[in-house]
Formats: C-alpha cells, sequence, structure tokens
C-alpha cells in the first residue's frame, strides 16, 4: 500500500484573523491592518492581532492560554532579539509577552549556542 506523507500545514491566520475583523469587529480592522498586508505572519504577529481584536480577557482564558502557548524556534529568536534591541531584562520581557522569567532564561540559555 502507497502511504502519502501528509503535510502538516500550519493555520491560515490571516484568512481567520480577517473573517473574525470583518463578521464581528469591522471598527477594529483599520488597526490591524498592517499586520493583516505582511507576507508572512510570526507568531508574535499573531499575539499581537489577538491582543488587539479580543480586547476584555478573564483570568481564567488568560491562564489556560498562557499554559496551551507553543512557541517555533523563530519566534523565540524574535522575542530574544526585541529584549537585546530593546535592552530589557528578563523580568521586564516575560511580563511584556506575558511568559515566565524562567521561561526566558531556558530560552536565552538553549539559543545563545546557537
Amino acid at each position: 500500500m502507497d502511504r502519502k506523507v501528509q503535510k502538516i500545514n500550519s493555520p491560515d491566520y490571516r484568512r481567520i484573523y480577517h473573517d473574525i475583523i470583518v463578521r464581528k469587529y469591522p471598527d477594529k480592522k483599520e488597526k490591524c491592518l498592517y499586520i493583516l498586508e505582511k507576507d508572512t505572519l510570526s507568531a508574535l504577529d499573531i499575539i499581537r492581532l489577538n491582543a488587539m481584536i479580543f480586547d476584555n480577557v478573564s483570568k481564567e482564558t488568560l491562564a489556560f492560554n498562557q499554559r496551551h502557548r507553543s512557541y517555533k524556534p523563530s519566534a523565540i529568536q524574535e522575542i530574544l532579539k526585541y529584549q537585546e534591541k530593546n535592552s530589557l531584562n528578563n523580568s521586564q520581557v516575560a511580563i511584556h509577552f506575558q511568559l515566565s522569567r524562567n521561561t526566558i532564561a531556558k530560552w536565552k540559555r538553549l539559543y545563545s549556542a546557537n
């Protein structure tokens, strides 16, 4: 039997967020348009879009989402570059991106060798 290898595609976030904006939040379209017009959306762009569109988030939702986040190496490197560019310490970056200080420290250890 021939088995085809399935390619795991990431969701089309541009289309998803565009539909959400058009249907539920048309007033926020101009605010989010500059991110949606990018060629490729990074994980940080998606987080920014999510924050722009859904302002009010309950503590339970925030805690649930924080536990179930995953980051690609490119997103991690982008966060670490942001830290270096703005001369921030681990605590400041953790607060900005709603991460743990320990997570930032671990990423710095892992990606500083690269």
